[in-house]
């Protein structure tokens, strides 16, 4: 086992990892089904981004979630915009586009799971839901091709905060080591998953 990606020898993953110090912070909350997942992005996200925090959970204790939420950075949940999701009354506060004049000043909250967990650790969690969301923004076609998407816009965790940091901090070229370094990571797997000739 490799004690930095934490899986098998065979499958290490840290040959890929490509360091890119973003301005924004970046807290990723794992669901539990992930963690175990040979597909799953989130542990070369986490291994690209210094600073970055990894947590593992579905509904979080209310005090530390609160304590991983709070200053001095303003946090904003990466999360589509889902009307139809909200509970009425509950609306999660907007996204100040003048935030993005201070990236530094943001922690990045991206949820790690599949979009039907992901709407359950939102439902479990209420100090997510009172997040304001930030939606990605023309993005390009996701490159996960050993996951079929329900929908053209819908992104590994990796590619999808990759994609948020370069828009709060306005630098599209910034974040294409990450982008590079998943397509290294698709890449051996999908060497992995070929039949044998």
């Amino acid at each position: 086992m490799c004690a930095v990606c934490l899986r098998p020898r065979t499958t290490c993953i840290c040959r890929w990892t490509a360091p890119v110090a973003s301005a924004a912070g970046v807290l990723i909350l794992q669901h539990p089904m992930e963690v175990a997942n040979a597909k799953n992005s989130a542990r070369l996200l986490h291994l690209c981004l210094p600073g970055s925090r990894l947590e593992v959970g579905e509904a979080f204790d209310a005090e530390r979630l609160d304590a991983l939420l709070a200053g001095p950075r303003r946090a904003v949940l990466l999360y589509p915009e889902t009307p139809g999701d909200a509970t009425p009354g509950a609306a999660p506060p907007p996204f100040d586009p003048a935030w993005t004049a201070d990236p530094a000043g943001l922690l990045l909250v991206a949820l790690d799971a599949t979009w039907r967990k992901s709407r359950k650790m939102l439902h479990l969690n209420p100090a997510l839901r009172r997040l304001p969301r930030l939606p990605l923004r023309d993005v390009p076609a996701s490159h996960y091709l050993i996951r079929k998407a329900h929908a053209p816009d819908q992104l590994s965790t990796l590619e999808a905060t990759a994609y948020a940091l370069a828009q709060l901090e306005g630098d599209g070229d910034k974040y294409g080591p990450l982008i590079a370094a998943f397509d290294g990571f698709v890449g051996q797997l999908m060497q992995r998953c070929k039949p044998a000739a």
